[in-house]
């Protein structure tokens, strides 16, 4: 007996830590939100007085947190403060998502705000990590700014504090990581053929060939940044070449095999036998000129001895027949990779009759990636071929 009671008040102590687990899992799910609201706002004041702190001439009086009515969105701190005797209010606007339309969002309702209360108000837009642009916004509303990362800059009276930081942190990295990944790109890569063409969710999951639901994170994602913008018609990207921009700084390359081959045929040859491949594949088969050799169809300017293509697995082995290729595991003079996302094949373009090139997009960030002479071939590329103009005065491009 002595043997079983000792059993089960072990069991009986196991299942009360397990009830125990349950309940911080609970605690944690339903007040997750609440706890990083709070914590944002004391790590947004603990910051504020650190910097006020280290000017002489100021002196923080009272810090108290604002009763936001119903209707109002602006203000979640006020640091009544004292600088050469005269009295100021620092009004901060604490947000967990500092992306620009946010900023620019908050920047309007503190502006607005401030201008309406009948005392010296310093307006700041506090977030934990605030972008070029996002800072860009705020100086633009004559707004200041801090982020919990060190970027900030308050200005009133004879105050002037001017601080920016290197580095993101890891969750703003990672959030550009998803916006660019191999499906997300598939998305954008189509988007940018005519940046100014608005998009159902439901057009753009079919065309991109992606989820519905992975659709919606980007769309949200490109809007925050303000890369997009969305009108009743659908979504549509509202400034591109930012766009494009931070995707060619984040492009590491499509990912997928490299084989090099060697092969007797160059010039005119190669790209008549190229031709004859492309005009004979079938609807199973993918490939593609890509990098240099795409863009010596579509804006020539760098001339090197080698030859790029996409290809899946098909499409290779009718490359390999119609330009004689030869594996080497040096000097190859043909490179053809083989991407793991097959993305890199949905906006193909045709410059000439049966040759088939990756999409000016495509081509550019494959351009920018590969060295000194290939970012210089992208530059001409982009001022070729990548220009986006008022779609009212022009027609729509074509991929």
């Amino acid at each position: 007996m002595r043997g079983r009671r000792r059993k089960w008040h072990y069991w009986d102590k196991f299942f009360k830590a397990l009830d125990y687990f349950h309940y911080i899992n609970y605690f944690q799910l339903v007040m997750k939100m609440p706890f990083i609201e709070k914590n944002i706002v004391g790590e947004a004041v603990e910051a504020l007085c650190e910097a006020l702190h280290k000017v002489p001439a100021v002196a923080v009086e009272a810090i108290e947190r604002e009763a936001r009515p119903a209707n109002q969105a602006a203000g979640d701190v006020a640091l009544h403060i004292r600088c050469a005797n005269r009295p100021y209010t620092l009004l901060g606007e604490v947000k967990s998502n500092g992306q620009p339309r946010h900023a620019r969002i908050a920047s309007l309702l503190l502006r607005d705000r401030s201008a309406r209360m009948n005392r010296d108000v310093i307006p700041v837009f506090i977030a934990p990590y605030l972008s070029l642009e996002s800072r860009a916004i705020c100086r633009e509303y004559d707004v200041g700014f801090l982020d919990l990362m060190g970027n900030m800059r308050i200005v009133f009276d004879t105050v002037f504090i001017d601080r920016e930081v290197s580095g993101k942190p890891i969750s703003e990295r990672r959030s550009l990581r998803s916006v660019f990944s191999p499906r997300a790109a598939r998305m954008i890569r189509i988007m940018l053929c005519d940046p100014s063409r608005p998009w159902r969710v439901q057009d753009l999951a079919s065309a991109a060939e992606i989820s519905i639901g992975h659709v919606s994170n980007v769309r949200k994602a490109l809007i925050d940044r303000e890369w997009a913008g969305k009108i009743p018609e659908g979504v549509f990207l509202s400034d591109p070449d930012a766009l494009l921009d931070a995707w060619r700084d984040n492009y590491k390359g499509a990912k997928g095999q490299r084989h090099g081959y060697y092969t007797l045929l160059h010039g005119k040859a190669l790209d008549n036998a190229a031709q004859k491949a492309f005009r004979q594949k079938s609807k199973q088969e993918n490939m593609v000129f890509a990098s240099f050799s795409a863009a010596r169809w579509l804006a020539p300017y760098a001339r090197i001895g080698t030859d790029y293509f996409y290809a899946d697995a098909e499409g290779m082995e009718r490359l390999r027949e119609a330009l004689k290729l030869t594996p080497v595991s040096r000097g190859e003079n043909v490179v053809i990779r083989l991407p793991k996302d097959m993305g890199v094949f949905l906006d193909n373009i045709e410059p000439a009759p049966n040759i088939l090139c990756t999409s000016d997009t495509q081509t550019y960030l494959d351009l920018s990636a590969s060295g000194e002479r290939g970012a210089e071939a992208a530059e001409h590329l982009r001022k070729e071929r990548l220009i986006w103009r008022d779609p009212i005065l022009t027609e729509p491009m074509s991929c």
